[in-house]
């Protein structure tokens, strides 16, 4: 079965910046067969380190790779970015039960060192995920205003130190994502997006999984650890560097990400 969009899908996600609605990618007894298989992950945190670490480690861990190549979820990316792309990112976002911790409104592409803006995040849900769990609130067509100013917030719940500016987008028509264990969302990396805290009496669980076009570069000055694991097509462009697949289940890498946000932080 090919889970490649249908022509009005693609039409609906590049209006809106986003995608619901697909076929889920794992059937119930699947997705909760690798949460169950998620404590192998989490135990090799170490001191000092929480869950919003496991940045990356598709590099290291098999069990997240293998993931990330899904076919029906390459399928559906393929049929935004084209026939040549690669994934270079992966993110566990997991609030805890009880958690008041909030992403504040932002853009991913704010945070990227990358270049053009062609990248596709795909949110995969590993528990049920919706409004009273603290799921993600996105505003349709706000990828279309280009990136928008970010500044910093002293008095927020928000695990982000810069968060765009009030004024700046229209929070009141936001849409509230649902998904059930085994669906995904996908979003464009100028999207506008953010969520609330978790007072639900369940952990929320989502995986997180970045692609980009083959023309997209990374600028090495600012994320010199940055790795492309090619999914489909070829590479006519060759700006990144290669990544080697890796050869263990669980796994982790030892140095730890920079992004745009990070850089600007540290200066």
């Amino acid at each position: 079965m090919s889970y490649h969009l249908t022509d009005e899908q693609k039409a609906k996600f590049h209006k809106n910046g986003y995608l619901l609605g697909t076929p889920a990618v794992y059937t119930r007894e699947e997705i909760d067969s690798l949460r169950d298989e998620l404590p192998q992950l989490t135990s090799l945190l170490t001191d000092g380190e929480n869950t919003k670490d496991i940045r990356e480690w598709h590099e290291q861990s098999q069990y997240l790779f293998d993931i990330c190549m899904n076919p029906k979820i390459l399928d559906m990316v393929e049929s935004i970015l084209g026939p040549n792309f690669f994934l270079w990112a992966s993110n566990f976002f997991i609030k805890e039960a009880g958690s008041m911790e909030a992403v504040g409104w932002h853009q991913d592409a704010y945070y990227w060192p990358m270049a053009p803006h062609n990248s596709v995040t795909v949110w995969l849900a590993f528990t049920e995920t919706n409004e009273s769990n603290g799921a993600m609130k996105l505003v349709p067509g706000s990828h279309s205003a280009g990136l928008l100013k970010h500044g910093r917030k002293g008095d927020t719940d928000s695990v982000l130190a810069l968060e765009l500016e009030e004024g700046t987008f229209d929070e009141a028509s936001a849409v509230q994502f649902c998904l059930e264990p085994g669906e995904l969302s996908l979003h464009d990396d100028r999207a506008v997006h953010g969520s609330e805290g978790n007072p639900s009496p369940n952990p929320r669980i989502g995986f997180t999984i970045r692609y980009s076009a083959t023309e997209v570069k990374n600028d090495y000055s600012i994320n010199p650890h940055f790795k492309t694991y090619m999914c489909r097509g070829i590479d006519d462009y060759k700006h990144n560097k290669i990544g080697t697949e890796p050869t263990e289940r669980f796994g982790r890498i030892d140095f730890k990400p920079v992004s745009n946000e990070e850089a600007t932080e540290e200066n």
